[in-house]
């Protein structure tokens, strides 16, 4: 029988690349359920004195086909992408792009005007300009040390 030498970083590497493996599975904005792709948008938020910019990613869609809903501390965007059916005669059909539902609620971490928002999509990318309302923009509060 021949002597096998213990190698414990072999093992913490091991562990390593399983809790990274699961990360990834658990971080990946895309999952399957029931043959229906949902798909969260990723997002970028940008905050200035006058108002919050907000951009998201969602790739292949048209305007008419989002939906944005605006309180006054958080933005829901949802939308559907849909399939186009094609038949070929020799052989079989592949699609590797996604079709299905999303939807992203995201939390606002200041109040905003949501009357006055404005949108615009272009190149896959919308861009949401949500201005503050007037109570966060003066807001200052004086501090006493006591």
């Amino acid at each position: 029988m021949p002597i096998i030498r213990y190698q414990p970083f072999n093992e913490i590497d091991r562990l390593q690349r399983q809790m990274n493996s699961l990360f990834e599975d658990f971080l990946t904005p895309t999952w399957k359920t029931n043959e229906d792709f949902i798909h969260t948008p990723t997002a970028e938020i940008e905050e200035t004195e006058e108002a919050i910019h907000l951009k998201l990613e969602v790739p292949g869609m048209e305007a008419k086909d989002l939906n944005i809903e605006v309180t006054r501390d958080s933005v829901s965007i949802t939308g559907e992408r849909k399939q186009e059916q094609k038949s070929q005669e020799n052989g079989t059909f592949r699609s590797e792009f996604r079709y299905g539902k999303f939807q992203r609620v995201i939390p606002l971490t200041r109040q905003i005007d949501n009357t006055n928002v404005k949108a615009e999509y272009k190149d896959g990318i919308l861009n949401l300009t949500l201005p503050k309302a007037e109570e966060e923009k003066n807001k200052v509060v004086k501090v006493n040390v006591g």
